[in-house]
Formats: structure tokens, C-alpha cells, sequence
């Protein structure tokens, strides 16, 4: 089988599409030998070649205008294209954008609807009328595969794309994050961003429907007990300017008066992330809404208790290894971080159970049904 694939975020590897797109095809290469890969990519002028290719996967390039009708024009017109030229057997764009029309079997994956169902991401036109072409691209695909069963519910309720054209496959954390300890490497990071012994982590994005308010008024009533001894770190790129996507973070820690406990330390390179979820005492991720929740994995992995929310994908992923509070629950999201900070032996079963909810998420099983839904794509096409 010929699979050529839309290779647009590979130079973004620390993306969470970058990341999809690396590590399936990393595991694809690595557990089918008769599996030929082609990745397609918008070669904008001035960008480097992609990095980190497997040997054996060749690479197309094929130049595009930057911007987004460059974007737009290489999605409909410059991949397909290629595809053909190539001589796919299948086609998979590893993210919500693909062609309307393709020259083989057409599989997509739609991680999420964020951008179609929270209003605030859907008041530019511009955003309305990709919405609407990259709804019209996945109804038309031979097959969708989405990150969770939540996920699938909401295609099937809003795409109205009928339950068996889809696949739900779980994503996985990467190696690196994993609770072994080196003392030295996490102490030369626990410096670098200058993080106190004991701390609470939230790591993530900062959009409106990343929900941390209701974390910060969480903490309103955690900061009075324990704040002193155990300041909540938040972790990841501070947004430059508030918007309706983008709450004044500043303002509403002054209005609640917990400045003293809370911590920015900003953006944090890739290969530390694991260091800071494994010294952390908890790891809390409010969200409204995800497709999957990859950081809640990645801290499970790491060994840390988890504290977050019981919508969409999230307790998909969670399990029984941590809590799951209603996202506009503050007072029983603070005492479930209360909890996992004062009660040793619920800490210590909690970071058992992470480790053994984590173990069921491999990208050797994303790889192997994401092959399957090939298989079955072009199995139709071939009868």
C-alpha cells in the first residue's frame, strides 16, 4: 500500500498536530515493512526541509504561497495533486483540513470542534467559511478518525456524519515522559525556571476554553490553606493581549486577591515538560473541552496526581486515576487538589493508578488501527 499523507505540521513538532503526524508515522514505518509513505509538504519560500524523516520515507514538496489562502489553495488544489502524481493507494490528512475532492480513499482525522462549537472562536467570517469547507471536506472523506468517543458523539450530532465513517483512536504520550528520575538532570531544570520544592502545575494553552478562571478561583480557597508552602505554577505561553479568547489572566489574580500564590514561569521547551510533571505534587487541567487531552496523559505517565474535568474526552483518558469535578465546580476542584496535597496515601494510590492507566495508551496500538482503517478504505475501493 502507497500512503501519501499531509505532512503541513511537521516542521511543528511540538504541536499537537505536529506531534500526531510525527509519531504515526514514526510507528508506521517502524511496524509495516510493505507500508510505502509519501509526505506531502507546502514548501513556503525560505522554510527548511523537513527534519527527522525516517529513512525509506520520501518527501514531496510542493511550493505554496505563505498566508492562509496559501494554506487553503495547497489543501485543495497543491496536496491533492500531488497525491496523484504520487500514485497513492490512500490519502490521510492528519488534521481538519482536507481536500473536497481526492484522487484515492480519503481519510481524515478531526481531532476536535473546538473552533466550530465555542461561539467566541466563530465570530470572524473568515473562520465561519473555512468552518463550513472543512465540515463539507471530512463529510465527503471515505473515513474520519477522531481522538475519543466523545469526540465521535459530537461529529456524528454537528457533522452529521453517520457513526460507521468514523474510528475513535486514543493518541498516547510520548517515551520521555515517564517518573524514573535522574536527580540531576530535574534539579538543573527545577532551576532553570526557578520552581520552589513543592508546587502544583497547570501546563497547557490559555484560550477561553482552557477554563483556567475557574482554576484561579479554585485557588482562591487553596491559596488560604496551603498556598504559602504550595504555589500553583502555571506553565506555557501568557497570552501577549486579552480578547474574547483570551481572559485578563493579571486582573482577575489581583481581583482575587492571590498574587503571592501564583506563579508564571511562561513558555517551557518540550524536553523539560516531563521534569515538571513528575516533581509536581499535582497536575491540574480545568478544561471545558478537549479532543483528547493529551497533558493529562502525559502527567499520568509521569506518575503525578491528576485533578480535571468530567466533560468530552477528559475522563476517557483519566480513568479511575485521578478526580474529574464539574469545570464550574471551584470549591470541589480546590478540595480535590487539597486532597491529593494533604492525604499521603491517597497521593501514593493515585500515582500507582497513573502509571497503570497511562500503560494503555501506546502509539504502537494508534499505529496499528490507524492502519486498519486503511486497510478497510481501500479494501472497499479494490471490491
Amino acid at each position: 500500500m502507497h500512503l501519501a499523507l499531509n505532512a503541513t505540521f511537521w516542521n511543528h513538532p511540538h504541536s499537537g498536530s505536529g506531534q500526531y503526524t510525527r509519531f504515526l508515522v514514526q510507528y508506521l514505518h517502524r511496524l509495516v515493512s510493505d507500508l510505502d509513505i509519501t509526505l506531502v509538504w507546502p514548501q513556503l519560500p525560505g522554510a527548511p526541509l523537513p527534519e527527522d524523516v525516517p529513512p525509506g520515507v520520501r518527501l514531496w514538496p510542493v511550493p505554496t504561497r505563505p498566508g492562509n489562502l496559501g494554506k487553503v489553495w495547497f489543501e485543495q488544489l497543491g496536496f491533492p495533486r500531488a497525491c496523484r502524481a504520487a500514485g497513492a493507494d490512500v490519502v490521510h490528512v492528519p488534521y481538519w483540513g482536507a481536500p473536497l475532492r481526492s484522487p484515492a480513499p480519503l481519510v481524515v482525522t478531526v481531532h476536535d470542534l473546538t473552533t466550530m462549537l465555542v461561539p467566541e472562536y466563530r465570530r470572524k467570517t473568515a473562520v465561519k467559511l473555512y468552518n463550513a469547507l472543512m465540515a463539507a471536506s471530512a463529510r465527503g472523506a471515505s473515513h474520519v478518525i477522531t481522538d475519543s468517543h466523545a469526540s465521535k458523539a459530537e461529529i456524528v450530532t454537528h457533522l452529521h456524519i453517520p457513526a460507521a465513517r468514523i474510528t475513535p483512536i486514543y493518541l498516547a504520550a510520548a517515551p520521555t515522559y515517564r517518573p524514573g528520575v535522574n536527580s540531576l538532570v530535574d534539579t538543573a531544570v527545577l532551576r532553570k525556571y526557578d520552581l520552589p520544592d513543592f508546587y502544583v502545575l497547570y501546563l497547557g494553552g490559555y484560550e477561553l476554553h482552557k477554563n483556567v478562571t475557574t482554576l484561579l478561583l479554585a485557588w482562591s480557597y487553596v491559596g488560604q490553606a496551603l498556598g504559602d508552602e504550595y504555589p500553583l505554577v502555571l506553565a506555557g505561553r501568557k497570552p501577549g493581549k486579552t480578547s474574547a479568547s483570551y481572559p485578563d489572566y493579571d486582573a482577575y489574580i489581583r481581583h482575587l486577591h492571590i498574587e503571592e500564590y501564583v506563579r508564571w514561569i511562561g513558555y517551557v521547551d518540550e524536553a523539560d515538560k516531563p521534569v515538571l510533571y513528575r516533581n509536581a505534587e499535582t497536575f491540574v487541567f480545568p478544561s471545558r473541552r478537549e479532543g483528547f487531552g493529551l497533558p493529562v496523559l502525559e502527567a499520568l505517565a509521569c506518575g503525578t496526581p491528576v485533578v480535571t474535568t468530567n466533560v468530552t474526552s477528559l475522563p476517557e483518558v483519566l480513568g479511575d486515576a485521578g478526580f474529574a469535578v464539574d469545570p464550574d465546580d471551584a470549591r470541589g476542584m480546590a478540595g480535590s487538589i487539597i486532597a491529593t496535597i494533604v492525604q499521603d496515601d491517597l497521593a501514593k494510590e493515585l500515582r500507582q493508578k497513573a502509571g497503570q492507566q497511562a500503560a494503555n495508551f501506546t502509539w504502537e496500538q494508534t499505529a496499528t488501527q490507524t492502519l486498519l482503517v486503511y486497510d478497510g478504505v481501500k479494501g472497499k475501493l479494490d471490491t
